[in-house]
């Protein structure tokens, strides 16, 4: 587990660190005048346009094995259920939050949890939905569904929920 806390720091502070694209710096060279932009905004989709089972708690989660980010057969139906709904509203947005159960350190869980979060987003991505509607993030091991320290409860947690945005 230490091996994979060196790398996954180093991953996350080199995510910050960049450089500035060439479009960037002639923006910021360039004295002339830029005509306005005119913004856009995509209509709102409202709550009730989102059919029950998207909000039914049992159809909002893929669940994974130990230590694992790797989308079980089973969670296949799923994912494709709701990367049809996405195609289907192209203005609704949904969050991926990966969870991971309580072993583990904080950093290792928060780093698993965002690889299962990023895991259902790329399989939602294959199956036709836009990656602009999706966003993965971690919630680690600080939102359990389940606080017991049994097995059954461990397998609840090591999820990653759908959560759709209104």
């Amino acid at each position: 587990m230490k091996k994979l806390l060196l790398p996954s720091l180093l991953v996350f502070t080199l995510a910050g660190c960049g450089t500035p694209d060439s479009q960037d710096n002639a923006a910021v060279n360039d004295a002339t005048p830029q005509p306005a932009v005119k913004t856009v905004t995509a209509p709102q989709v409202s709550a009730s346009d989102l059919p029950a089972w998207a909000t039914d708690p049992s159809q909002n989660s893929v669940y994974f094995d130990y230590d694992s980010y790797i989308i079980r057969a089973e969670a296949r139906p799923l994912i494709e259920n709701h990367a049809r709904l996405l195609t289907q509203q192209p203005n609704r947005k949904v969050t991926i939050q990966g969870n991971a159960d309580e072993r583990g350190s904080r950093e290792y869980n928060l780093a698993l949890g965002q690889k299962r979060a990023e895991a259902v987003r790329r399989a939602l991505r294959l199956q036709g939905a836009n990656d602009a509607q999706i966003e993965a993030v971690s919630l680690g091991k600080e939102r359990p569904r389940c606080t017991a320290s049994t097995e059954a409860c461990y397998a609840e947690n090591r999820r990653g929920d759908f959560v759709y945005l209104r």
